[in-house]
């Protein structure tokens, strides 16, 4: 049995997109080969809450493994999060949360996970477009692409020198247009989770992890 939790914030969650996202993509995969394959045994859990950064979930991420994670089975671990962290404050013009901290929480979450013996992956950051500078639902931040591209290298940088996993979005999305990807500037529409989707299922077939 291998279960795969995936924490995150809103897109994680699936914000936008009429098939619930692309963990859920991932969840209905694993579901159908689970109903094919006799030997095949993958649970897909969601785990994203709207509006996190790295503080809110180094809050519930302890209590949310232990009551999911059988350390006798196999644990994969994604973490889909910095796009709030990212976020610019107008009235203070500053970030959401200081890189400092940010890369402190990275590894204070890797700490944690791989306490449970969970293979972790990060997945890297989507790009934004002007439609989030201001944010409309939030007239006193921004997400800008110059910090949303800063906290993506920090990840990425954060896995190289931990030896972690680490699945690059922020190209995959740039490559593509990714005005074209976007539903309203910050959140994917149903192609954007779908290149998401893809982007991770890929990687764990790759590496054989399901």
């Amino acid at each position: 049995m291998t279960h795969i939790l995936v924490f995150g914030a809103s897109i994680t969650w699936g914000a936008w997109d009429r098939e619930g996202g692309w963990v859920q993509r991932l969840r209905r995969l694993m579901d159908e080969r689970n109903l094919s394959g006799k030997d095949f045994h993958c649970l897909v859990y969601n785990l994203g809450v709207s509006g996190d950064t790295t503080r809110e979930l180094l809050g519930r991420l302890e209590s949310e493994l232990r009551h999911r994670i059988d350390e006798e089975e196999n644990t994969i671990v994604i973490f889909s999060i910095g796009m709030n962290d990212s976020q610019f404050i107008r009235e203070s013009n500053s970030l959401m949360v200081f890189p400092d901290e940010f890369q402190k929480n990275l590894g204070k979450l890797a700490h944690i996970a791989q306490r449970f013996h969970a293979r972790v992956i990060f997945l890297g950051l989507t790009p934004v477009d002007e439609r989030v500078d201001p944010i409309q639902w939030a007239p006193d931040r921004s997400y800008r692409n110059e910090y949303v591209k800063q906290f993506n290298d920090m990840i990425e940088k954060f896995c190289i020198g931990n030896k972690i996993d680490f699945i690059d979005i922020f190209e995959s999305f740039m490559q593509a247009k990714h005005n074209k990807l976007l539903e309203d500037g910050v959140h994917p529409n149903s192609k954007g989770h779908e290149r998401i989707f893809r982007a991770v299922s890929d990687f764990l077939a790759k590496n054989r992890l399901v």
